[in-house]
């Protein structure tokens, strides 16, 4: 029973994949809408529960006059056929009617519309650009893709459940009163109109605090996640101290705002508790005062003040769901306002796939400065031919990396055009053109799986062979045997920690040339590939190198300048412009800009002066 249940809402199906609503009705309908036959079929059931515990309340006065009516002796031959239909509605129908809530509500909606929520707004923010992620906290993004979900569920469910039991419980009670005395409804609709005052002066208020509150939520999670994920740093430079005080600052704008909606809270909580004793006071004064008049009977003042008591009891919990209901509308608005932007990368309309042929990169007019008036690209035009290996020189700041990344489309050119064997890489789907290059950076970033899947993430389809083959050529092999995890995971199983903080900056690096081995992509780029490994293991995996770029076209960058020496051609960069172009030796003998780096040089790496 519970597996049906359970299988009713599938969070994986084929969804809308555009942009979610930037406004948030709109963003609540996209989700529910695609739930809503049981949102609908939890109204009806929260209807019937609803009509079930009134007709409860009702029998408690049915029952005092009917025992009033008759004699002990008669009392079972006269109404026993109303019991026994009391007691299948208490023992039968409003359990069955409960149960059958819960199921829908616990088993089919609770787990699998909040997950639905998080992976449909997960998938669109992946794709977001690199950009994206670059301007906000991995932890902040994080909380607000996984905090929205069940905050939109728990808010549409906590409405459909207080919406009836408030117009069921408060109507049929304003209908029982006036039915037995007009009088007798005076108290409760004149709390009715003070209880609705009072929701409507606090719950914005509180409503916006909320909102407010998941902010400031967001804010700390994404600090102390920035500490914990450069926790290497922060020993490094043994600053604990300033991180805690990274953490207590945004701690104690959360206290503030925290202590700021409480008060709101207990201001709220103290008005109703007032109106509740009126209420319960005032019906009871006046039901008893109607009986000595012989005005109503004495099961019309069990089932007033049974109802008096049940709808301040209510009310508590009416006021405790309007405002979660409002402080998870304040986080579904506050997480919709990250997550509903619009990419900042788009493939064209119909962007066929990138197929490369040759090889070929071509680099026309192209300019580009991240959106300042001027600096880094200008006008640079070249090609790199099929097959060619390129070595990109030139102090830090010349421009070699933003090469790189507009070549990768990280970036779009802000004018002119770059052409993969004649394609602008433009008009082409993004994840084709990175399908065909491979890339090693110097700032190795391994995920926190095992060894085997970040190797495999070059190829998700290679072999277990193909997959040792590639770490044996990256010379990665017999560090990965002596791997091992806090969990018993060794050798390839083994997880190396976020970011693979768990291995060296040489270990991370192989693993990363094990990763583009496998991949096999026919545009190669070598971003200070070697930075990170000691001299002996540079010196034995060139080899592999030399393997890799076999009929690949290459494009390098390192300070080591040794390290790129005997590319096919080196292009010379600064300020964002081609300055000097030929081999190693033909740029020695021009005495240009090379030929200063080059003599500079202290141990092979780059002067930066």
């Amino acid at each position: 029973m519970f597996r049906r249940f359970e299988t009713l809402i599938d969070p994986f199906r084929p969804h809308d994949e555009s942009m979610p609503p930037p406004t948030l009705l709109a963003f609540y309908w996209r989700y529910c809408r695609q739930v809503w036959p049981f949102l609908l079929t939890l109204m009806a059931i929260g209807l019937v529960v609803s009509l079930i515990e009134i007709a409860m309340l009702r029998y408690i006065g049915s029952i005092v006059d009917l025992l009033k009516a008759t004699s002990p002796q008669q009392v079972l031959a006269d109404y026993g056929t109303t019991f026994i239909w009391m007691a299948i509605v208490i023992l039968v129908a409003r359990p069955l009617a409960q149960i059958t809530h819960d199921l829908l509500n616990q088993q089919a909606i609770a787990p699998s519309f909040t997950n639905l929520i998080r992976w449909q707004t997960h998938h669109y923010v992946m794709r977001q650009s690199v950009t994206f992620f670059a301007n906000d906290f991995a932890g902040r993004i994080a909380s607000k893709i996984v905090q929205t979900g069940p905050a939109l569920r728990e808010s549409v469910t906590q409405v459909i459940d207080a919406l009836w039991f408030v117009t069921i419980f408060a109507g049929s009670a304003l209908v029982i009163f006036w039915d037995v005395d007009w009088r007798l409804a005076m108290p409760l609709a004149l709390w009715i109109i003070a209880y609705v005052a009072t929701l409507a002066l606090f719950v914005p208020r509180i409503r916006d605090r909320a909102t407010i509150m998941s902010e400031m939520r967001s804010i700390v999670t994404g600090r102390i996640v920035d500490s914990y994920t450069n926790v290497q740093t922060v020993k490094l430079f043994a600053h604990p101290d300033r991180e805690d005080d990274y953490a207590r600052e945004a701690l104690v704008d959360h206290t503030t705002h925290f202590r700021s909606e409480t008060r709101l809270i207990t201001a709220m909580n103290a008005t109703v508790s007032c109106l509740n004793g009126l209420l319960v006071v005032g019906t009871g004064a006046l039901a008893i005062w109607l009986w000595s008049w012989d005005g109503i009977t004495l099961g019309a003042i069990a089932v007033a003040s049974g109802l008096a008591i049940r709808i301040t009891n209510m009310s508590g919990w009416i006021m405790w769901v309007s405002i979660a209901i409002f402080e998870q509308m304040g986080t579904v608005q506050e997480g919709l306002e990250t997550i509903s932007r619009p990419y900042a990368l788009l493939d064209k309309p119909g962007a066929p796939d990138l197929a490369v042929e040759k090889g070929e990169i071509r680099f026309e007019n192209v300019h580009f400065h991240y959106g300042k008036t001027g600096g880094i690209i200008e006008d640079l035009s070249m090609t790199i031919a099929p097959g060619e290996k390129v070595g990109l020189v030139g102090r830090s700041g010349a421009g070699k990396s933003t090469l790189v990344n507009l070549l990768l489309r990280f970036y779009d050119v802000e004018s002119g055009a770059i052409r993969i064997d004649g394609a602008d890489v433009g008009a082409v789907t993004q994840d084709s053109l990175r399908r065909r290059i491979g890339l090693v950076t110097q700032d190795t970033s391994l995920l926190h799986r095992s060894v085997r899947d970040n190797i495999r993430y070059g190829q998700p389809d290679a072999t277990e062979a193909a997959i040792i083959e590639a770490a044996r050529q990256a010379h990665a092999l017999d560090f990965i045997a002596g791997l091992s995890d806090p969990h018993g995971r060794t050798g390839l199983d083994a997880h190396v920690g976020e970011r693979g903080v768990k291995l060296s900056g040489g270990q991370r690096q192989r693993i990363a040339i094990a990763r583009v081995l496998l991949k096999d992509a026919p545009i190669l780029i070598l971003d200070e590939a070697t930075s990170a490994l000691d001299s002996e293991v540079e010196a034995a995996i060139q080899e592999s190198f030399f393997r890799l770029m076999a009929g690949k076209t290459v494009i390098a960058i390192a300070h080591r300048l040794s390290t790129i020496a005997a590319m096919d051609r080196l292009i010379v960069l600064d300020k964002g412009a081609i300055v000097e172009t030929g081999s190693h030796d033909e740029l020695l003998r021009r005495g240009g800009l090379y030929a200063s780096l080059w003599h500079r040089q202290s141990g092979g790496f780059l002067d930066a002066a």
